[in-house]
């Protein structure tokens, strides 16, 4: 199964690519390098990223383990600050943020799923959505979110009773139920065979077109670039490709 692109310009991709320059800006990075000291050498994670993402997109960041990509995706999060360039959000410049400001940023922006699943197993899928609604403002309450990713009827399901598919989708349903702008995903289906995964992908696809948050997932798997609109790959810190997917597949159309 291969992925389709647009060849050329014509009437159709120039009405796409105005639409395209009309959506905000969420992250605008410049840039972007990062060195971590190891011993007697530097590892360079990024070396000079430049990427802007628009809201509302689904990117893939695709390439193989120590490509750069966790360094990336750690840094729009907030979670990991740059050696040098800058980060954007919106007009909110994370480089220059400050431990309290980027601690409110992660808490009111973003919402995070990881390749494992991070949930608390003394409480109910219910109960560990509530630990992030219980301080947001605007929350969903555990159940909307929960329903949101197809686990309605598991809100009272400990961790323990729950595949590891449930348990991904519990903690996508975690992410999203404080409204977040941003999603960011390390690895959702990294830990899950290709049924389980599909579930997963299905409910990140259905929060990013039902809410139109701004999601990026982070993978090696190239199948899963194939739903994604915009796919960036990384190699050795650096981007060497990116471009906008035409062709768009479902996840059960993926193959992996």
């Amino acid at each position: 199964m291969k992925m389709t692109f647009a060849p050329g310009p014509n009437r159709n991709d120039s009405t796409r690519s105005a639409m395209i320059r009309d959506k905000p800006i969420v992250f605008r990075v410049q840039s972007l390098c990062k060195v971590y000291p190891l011993d007697e050498v530097s590892v360079h994670a990024l070396r000079g990223i430049d990427l802007e993402i628009q809201a509302g997109d689904f990117t893939v960041l695709l390439g193989a383990s120590g490509s750069g990509k966790s360094t990336l995706l750690n840094m729009l999060g907030g979670i990991d600050i740059p050696t040098s360039g800058t980060i954007f959000y919106r007009d909110q410049n994370l480089t220059h943020s400050t431990a309290k400001e980027l601690t409110m940023y992660r808490r009111q922006s973003v919402g995070f799923v990881f390749q494992f699943y991070n949930l608390i197993p003394s409480l109910t899928a219910g109960e560990n959505i509530a630990l992030v609604t219980d301080i947001s403002d605007s929350a969903m309450t555990p159940l909307e979110s929960l329903t949101m990713v197809d686990l309605a009827d598991r809100v009272n399901s400990f961790p323990s009773q729950l595949s590891g598919g449930e348990q991904q989708r519990v903690a996508i349903a975690r992410a999203i139920a404080k409204r977040p702008d941003v999603l960011l995903c390390d690895e959702p289906t990294g830990a899950l065979d290709l049924g389980t995964g599909v579930g997963v992908l299905e409910a990140i696809s259905t929060v990013n077109q039902s809410l139109g948050t701004t999601t990026i997932v982070i993978t090696h798997n190239v199948s899963i670039g194939q739903m994604a609109d915009r796919i960036v790959t990384m190699r050795d810190g650096r981007i060497v490709e990116d471009r906008r997917n035409t062709q768009k597949l479902s996840p059960r159309e993926l193959q992996w």
